[in-house]
């Protein structure tokens, strides 16, 4: 892949991450706000897919390790959940997509993308984390860094576990396992709550599920 393409995909998958987690806080923006950034999410996620059309060609070519297996499980679930937190986000709609002829089916909509939008934030950083080395690699590619010292290594696998064990409380402490199997209705939103504290959390839940993934991509090869 030639260095334009590269930055073309960085992008694209840079801005979809960020928008990620602006969609996350919806309290924090507001409907409106929630509604122009999932249009934009939309844009990124088709663009994102047109610039990976190699991995669909591929897909039935080549053997199929332990791994592989896992990142197109992950990939394929991904690219469900996605479609499914779209879908349901249009037909919920008061503003980007209001004039759509769409009547009906309001409260299926509301619980799938309830559940969506948590699977499709888990399954996001997880998808990240199985090419957290390629990501890595492909900075430090396009911005001529070294690779890193022995100590400056050390250092950031410390950070990685800290960050990843308050990803975890953070991740129990907001009860997302709870919205993402639907075992309510209804979302606890604290319209007090400050954003970098929001934030904070949502960054070290992204870390979590990076951490892990990537802790499995590099072991887990045969």
């Amino acid at each position: 892949m030639n260095s334009g393409k590269k930055k073309i995909k960085l992008a694209v998958d840079i801005p979809m991450t960020l928008t990620l987690l602006f969609l996350m806080g919806y309290q924090i923006w507001g409907e409106s706000a929630h509604e122009w950034a999932g249009a934009f999410m939309l844009l990124l996620f088709i663009a994102h897919h047109a610039l990976n059309g190699a991995w669909y060609r591929n897909i039935f070519k080549g053997k199929y390790t332990r791994i592989r297996i896992l990142m197109c499980a992950v990939d394929l679930v991904l690219f469900v959940v996605m479609i499914c937190l779209m879908a349901s986000g249009i037909i919920m709609s008061r503003h980007v997509f209001a004039f759509l002829p769409i009547r009906g089916g309001m409260g299926t909509a509301r619980l799938v993308h309830m559940a969506a939008s948590y699977w499709g934030f888990v399954l996001m950083a997880f998808h990240l984390g199985l090419h957290w080395a390629m990501i890595l690699a492909r900075f430090r590619q396009m911005f001529g860094a070294g690779r890193n010292s022995r100590i400056r290594r050390t250092v950031l696998r410390i950070a990685g576990v800290f960050i990843a064990g308050y990803g975890l409380y953070a991740f129990v402490a907001r009860d997302l396992a709870t919205y993402m199997f639907l075992r309510t209705q209804f979302v606890f939103l604290d319209y007090n709550e400050s954003p970098l504290s929001f934030y904070i959390d949502y960054l070290a839940m992204t870390g979590l599920f990076i951490w892990i993934a990537h802790y499995l991509s590099t072991n887990y090869h045969s």
